[in-house]
């Protein structure tokens, strides 16, 4: 026991009460199309923490998928789950709710049940992030492409992973990965329709009920985010990379799984070769 408000606590009836009664709720995310609210919360002594509590049967699944996650996987750039406490319904309906530390930052791309600021959108994170010197940008998919060699090491393949998952701190210049809470073990075959995610990232066999789900479907997913946050533009128009980078792109995003490469490692050994310098 360390005494601590939040990472000793076991359960609560209600949440955000809870919460405000340690400390203070400065943000509240309530409006996600996740199943989940939100809060930011600042304690007397300064720390800054987020709590997620799951709202759904689907949440609460999807919460417990990441804390699994978490306890396999450890990296700096992905932000851990540090402790989880029931949630006790007065009508006997128990829940979960998670903590994490706050990092400071933006989601490049927030949609909620009333909708979203556009990715080209003036005040959109991602148009902003799409502006910055290309060595920047460089820089937060290395770190993104290190996670995931992390992620390769535990045996798991990613699930939903899109410009959502991207928080990213414009003044540190720092890229955190949040919500990566489909991250399940693989290979697995495909039971239902399809897999959750954004289709902008998602590769074919992800469409398809018996499919083999595996890390060059990871490698799908990493290719895509490459390929749509080094561009300066939101139609794949304008990449800001070399030739080079692109053919390494292109091969992480072919629609023929035995036709990319076969690991994360191979992937980023190709990316960080193709290099300019």
């Amino acid at each position: 026991m360390t005494g601590h408000p939040l990472l000793d606590l076991a359960e609560t009836e209600e949440v955000e009460p809870c919460l405000r009664s340690v400390g203070e709720v400065f943000r509240a995310f309530r409006d996600q199309d996740s199943g989940c609210v939100s809060y930011g919360v600042r304690l007397p002594d300064g720390e800054r923490w987020f709590v997620k509590e799951a709202t759904t049967d689907a949440a609460e699944r999807s919460l417990d998928r990441a804390w699994a996650f978490h306890r396999a996987v450890r990296h700096p750039a992905i932000v851990p789950q540090l402790h989880r406490f029931a949630v006790r319904g007065r009508d006997g309906d128990d829940g979960t709710a998670v903590v994490m530390p706050w990092r400071a930052g933006e989601v490049l791309y927030h949609p909620t049940l009333r909708g979203h600021v556009g990715r080209t959108h003036p005040d959109s994170p991602l148009l902003r992030f799409r502006a910055l010197p290309a060595d920047r940008i460089l820089n937060a998919l290395d770190r993104l492409l290190d996670a995931h060699l992390t992620v390769e090491a535990a045996g798991l393949v990613a699930v939903d992973l899109y410009d959502g998952s991207f928080l990213y701190d414009f003044e540190g210049g720092v890229l955190h990965l949040i919500d990566l809470d489909e991250y399940r073990p693989g290979p697995f075959v495909l039971a239902a329709e399809r897999l959750p995610g954004s289709r902008r990232y998602m590769a074919p066999e992800e469409f398809r009920r018996g499919a083999v789900i595996d890390i060059r479907t990871t490698v799908h997913a990493l290719g895509r985010a490459v390929r749509l946050l080094l561009d300066a533009g939101d139609e794949e128009r304008a990449w800001r990379g070399t030739a080079a980078q692109l053919a390494v792109v292109e091969r992480a995003t072919r629609a023929d799984p035995g036709e990319r490469f076969g690991s994360v490692r191979e992937f980023a050994g190709a990316w960080r070769e193709a290099a300019p310098g």
